[in-house]
């Protein structure tokens, strides 16, 4: 466990370097290469899980097993990927007068915090210190919406603040009962929060207390998912907030956030024996998969018609955890993956286009493939793989949810398809005349960093192409671990 110790002091020690030392150095460069030690960092975890298995430190205090261990490294890569585009993004900003040197400070500081907040949240094995950890993550990211501190930008951080801060105190009551229906079975002792302990005893536990308990887990983490009727808050952060921010806000804070739901949806479905969980779970996952598809129609701003899209695909994700089959449990590990590489990819190339127009305004964005063509051909080959088109890995992972769906649930096939119908006609009538229009006067050239771009996007092709063994591996054996059985 030395390697997830290390990961968590890398980010520690780059909160303390960008508040105290951080008017000293390049911060964009400092940045870049902490995150890249990080994501060494996982990937040595991640090889001590594929050659030992699960990992338990001494006081079991952090757990790293298959389902963990994946997304611990996607966490650092796109942590690593939109540090590389952050850096000449906030610069230009700086430029334009948007920030100042405390305030780009405040920004590194505040991404190690949130990426520290990430990693705990994965690796702890205590569900009151992932409670903690999200908590946490929640701070660090009202810090950043505001960063601007324009009245929008405050105004967008303070209703995060209150609705997640509300959502994140129904977690803790379900924790608390969680705990509750812990210490009944009355030889646990300060084991009684340690995920691990609660996963071995899950059958003792009290089973009406669990059905309550994920009532308000799921509300609670279900407002940080950005599942519907709990999403008002996701579309402003990401309007207002800086592009980076909304990059790791989509890859990596909803899947968290999910993650913390699966893991309590394990307890409860091994001392219930029922699907109750899973009904909760399809139910606001497909409400929240058809609300954010009609919505995207509806959108001006470009950072707002994304997150729309991030609602959509997380409401997709729940619904194939509820489920809760082999197929579609592998489909929703498979769809966490590529929707964070592509939506992380997007979110660049948005950032890029919003600078290029002067605007995040849809209609004054325009003939980009003629005023950057990289930029335009990035958006469009991003927003391709979003809606689902072959040969890129949505289309892999939205075919198995399905699959699944026609096998377990044949009556809600037809939802799926409409809402995905309706979603790709949402984004196409926006993407179009932006990336073909006609090139409007006076718009400026920026200095684009497109590689993580590319490097995303590549990635996405080869998971739609052929998954790689050790990966597909890895997602089975996190399967077998979440439903009981190995996919076919």
């Amino acid at each position: 466990m030395i390697a997830a110790y290390f990961l968590l002091l890398i980010p520690l020690f780059g909160i303390v370097f960008f508040a105290f030392a951080g008017h000293k150095a390049d911060t964009g460069l400092v940045n870049i290469r902490l995150n890249a030690i990080s994501l060494l960092a996982t990937l040595w975890l991640a090889i001590n899980v594929l050659n030992g298995g699960t990992l338990l430190s001494a006081h079991k205090a952090f757990l790293v097993d298959p389902f963990n261990v994946y997304l611990i490294v996607l966490t650092a890569f796109v942590g690593l990927t939109t540090s590389i585009f952050s850096s000449p993004y906030m610069a230009h900003e700086k430029e334009l007068g948007k920030l100042n040197d405390a305030r780009l400070k405040l920004y590194y500081s505040m991404y190690q915090g949130f990426m520290l907040a990430m990693y705990l949240v994965l690796t702890t094995n205590n569900i009151g210190v992932m409670w903690v950890a999200m908590e946490g993550a929640t701070l660090a990211t009202v810090l950043l919406v505001s960063l601007y501190r324009t009245p929008e930008s405050i105004e967008a951080a303070w209703k995060y603040f209150i609705l997640c801060g509300v959502g994140i105190a129904q977690a803790l009551f379900g924790t608390i009962l969680l705990y509750y229906a812990a210490v009944q079975i009355g030889d646990l002792g300060d084991s009684a929060l340690l995920w691990s302990v609660l996963f071995e005893n899950a059958d003792k536990l009290n089973p009406e207390i669990l059905e309550i308990a994920f009532v308000f887990l799921l509300i609670g983490y279900g407002t940080k998912i950005g599942l519907v009727p709990l999403h008002n808050w996701l579309p402003d952060a990401h309007s207002e907030g800086p592009t980076p921010m909304s990059a790791i806000l989509s890859g990596l804070l909803l899947n968290d956030a999910l993650y913390a739901v699966v893991r309590n949806k394990m307890l409860v479905d091994g001392a219930t024996h029922s699907l109750i969980a899973g009904y909760l779970m399809m139910g606001f996952g497909l409400l929240s998969f058809l609300v954010a598809a009609l919505f995207l129609h509806r959108q001006k701003d470009i950072k707002r018609l994304f997150s729309y899209s991030s609602i959509e695909h997380m409401g997709l994700m729940t619904f194939a955890f509820g489920i809760g089959g082999p197929m579609a449990t592998f489909a929703a590990l498979l769809h966490m993956t590529v929707h964070s590489l592509t939506k992380s990819a997007i979110f660049v190339t948005v950032g890029h286009a919003a600078q290029v127009a002067g605007t995040q305004n849809m209609s004054k964005i325009r003939g980009l493939i003629k005023t950057q063509p990289r930029i335009g051909w990035g958006l469009l080959i991003g927003t391709v793989a979003i809606a689902g088109f072959p040969p890129f890995g949505v289309f892999t992972s939205e075919f198995l949810v399905l699959l699944a769906t026609m096998h377990s649930y044949p009556w809600l096939t037809p939802l799926l398809l409409l809402g995905i119908g309706i979603a790709f006609a949402g984004l196409f009538r926006h993407i179009q005349p932006m990336v073909y229009g006609d090139r409007p006067e006076g718009q400026m050239p920026v200095k684009a960093n497109l590689l993580p771009v590319m490097i995303h996007l590549a990635l996405v092709l080869w998971l739609g192409l052929a998954i790689p063994g050790f990966l597909a591996d890895w997602f089975s054996e996190a399967t077998v671990l979440i439903s009981g059985s190995a996919p076919l």
